[in-house]
């Protein structure tokens, strides 16, 4: 099954989400997912992500659609995959009521695989005002799984 992004979005909320099944053990993409040093060879919708991915750390991440930017989300929640189980992650930054921007990554159990699911979400009252100066994220979602989703099932 191949990923294809969606977006809903209302006055002062805006999510961008993308869902893959993968071949793959839910530890197997748990591990691409929290090696921040080999990101950007796996993963062409990353540049490079700095920082070690646990919780509570703050890292520093360029992507191709924003270059020259850097990201500096917190690792605000790392749940780790259990035997039988799935695994959590979400990293978080800016600052609410007045713009905060949320992405969670959530590993579940699927047969012998993992479905994937990937959502970012943006909230605050500065939305309306700046969100269309914000790229579509539908595209780089969708390569984002796809690198994940082709690199797990390599191994």
């Amino acid at each position: 099954m191949n990923a294809t992004a969606t977006k809903t979005e209302s006055t002062f909320r805006m999510a961008y989400s993308v869902r893959v099944s993968i071949a793959a053990a839910p530890d197997r993409v748990w591990t691409l997912l929290t090696d921040a040093a080999r990101f950007p060879s796996w993963n062409t919708a990353v540049t490079s992500i700095e920082g070690e991915i646990a919780l509570g750390q703050r890292l520093t991440v360029r992507v191709p659609l924003a270059p020259g930017r850097a990201f500096r989300p917190r690792v605000i929640a790392f749940q780790p995959p259990a035997a039988g189980s799935g695994a959590t992650m979400v990293w978080s930054d800016g600052m609410a009521p007045m713009f905060k921007g949320t992405r969670t990554f959530t590993l579940e159990p699927e047969g012998s695989g993992t479905a994937f699911t990937m959502v970012e979400e943006f909230k605050g009252v500065m939305l309306p005002m700046i969100k269309g100066s914000l790229p579509d994220f539908r595209a780089a979602f969708d390569e984002y799984a796809a690198c994940l989703k082709r690199a797990a099932e390599a191994s």
